[in-house]
């Protein structure tokens, strides 16, 4: 056997990127990233809505995600953002959310819409959410 599967692509990749959303910060993270309501949260949203870890955890953990393909920071141009608000976010990509559907670990996007909407947020978060997103 060649270690590949026609449906899921090479099994050492399927493999791998499993381990690295099952991670329980990192499928923290996924979860976050899919019940915000743009689907972009800035890395001060992600912080925010992860008490237990600081930003210094969080960080290498996204960094995690974006190498393994799941996730992409994506950036808003320059000509749109403005001052003292973020401009940069983070999303699930389309080869992470096609990934993430074939593995079953996206099926709870809505229930994760409501329960990020029930979180009680500062005024700034609440600024930080309403900033401009780019366009996906």
């Amino acid at each position: 056997m060649d270690g590949t599967d026609s449906r899921n692509g090479n099994l050492d990749t399927v493999r791998e990127r499993l381990n690295v959303v099952t991670q329980e910060t990192r499928f923290s993270l996924v979860q976050d990233i899919l019940g915000h309501p743009s689907g972009l949260p800035t890395l001060k949203e992600l912080d925010y809505v992860n008490p237990s870890r600081s930003q210094t955890t969080i960080r290498p953990h996204l960094q995690r995600l974006v190498e393994a393909g799941i996730v992409e920071k994506v950036e808003l141009p320059e000509n749109r953002r403005q001052n003292d608000l973020p401009y940069t976010f983070y999303g699930i990509s389309e080869e992470g959310s096609r990934f993430l559907e074939e593995h079953k670990l996206r099926s709870a996007k809505e229930t994760l819409r409501k329960i990020y909407d029930r979180v009680e947020k500062t005024a700034e978060i609440e600024r930080y959410e309403s900033a401009p997103r780019p366009k996906r």
